[in-house]
């Protein structure tokens, strides 16, 4: 397979590394400041770049009929228009806030735990996410992912905030500490006790390898699909 590779920071050079092993061929390598490239050349692409230019990539290559697994984060506000182009031109889209294969287990045990705590009003839920300094966005997109399924399955809780805790919000603290490849904790906490569920990965390996695999299976397939549908499960 012929893969693009949209962002060659640390992340995308752990994936070149991860995709040659599997037998991958990378045909490119685009850089923030690389403008003017042939994207046809890839059977798929992979993105890992910056906020700013995520979705001019991801138009780029649905417009251009190849598939696209983007991992970048904190350009949401386009989602959206990146899957109506996805659905217009027939093409093949995976957005994940995290491809970890352990972290995509730990949005299914949030849900379900979320669920459970409901009706347990004495508990008040925090999340807490720490990231590498060079980390641009917080929270997290993977924070936020988590915030909204509690929001979803949890009926005291509306909203998330960034370093505020109101009633019905979710309070989340984001820090940046250097060389800490992601960790993710969430607490129910209670007058008595705490119960706390916490993902904690220990290099980019296992983020790399999910959007390998990712961007494998999505090859030959057309519409928007997310990470539970790659591992069936949710």
């Amino acid at each position: 397979m012929n893969i693009a590779l949209l962002g060659y920071g640390k992340m995308g050079k752990t994936i070149e590394q991860i995709a040659i092993k599997r037998g991958h061929n990378i045909v490119l390598t685009i850089d923030k400041d690389d403008n003017i490239y042939d994207i046809t050349k890839a059977d798929i692409a992979i993105d890992f770049s910056i906020p700013a230019v995520a979705f001019k990539n991801i138009s780029n290559c649905i417009n251009n009929n190849v598939p696209v697994v983007s991992g970048t984060t904190g350009w949401l506000q386009d989602y959206d228009n990146a899957v109506a182009l996805c659905n217009e031109k027939q093409g093949g889209f995976i957005y994940a806030s995290n491809f970890s294969l352990g972290v995509n287990i730990f949005f299914e045990l949030n849900k379900t735990l979320a669920k459970m705590m409901s009706n347990l009003k004495q508990y008040q839920v925090s999340l807490e996410e720490i990231h590498h300094t060079q980390k641009l966005d917080a929270p997290s997109g993977t924070a936020i992912t988590l915030a909204n399924d509690i929001i979803t399955e949890h009926s005291s809780y509306t909203s998330w905030k960034l370093d505020e805790n109101q009633e019905n919000t979710i309070p989340i603290t984001a820090k940046r500490i250097e060389d800490v490849p992601g960790t993710h904790t969430i607490s129910y906490e209670s007058e008595v006790d705490t119960i706390t569920i916490e993902h904690k990965a220990h290099n980019r390996e296992g983020f790399a390898l999910g959007a390998v695999i990712a961007a494998e299976w999505l090859v030959g397939k057309t519409g928007v699909f997310s990470m539970n549908d790659v591992l069936n499960i949710g």
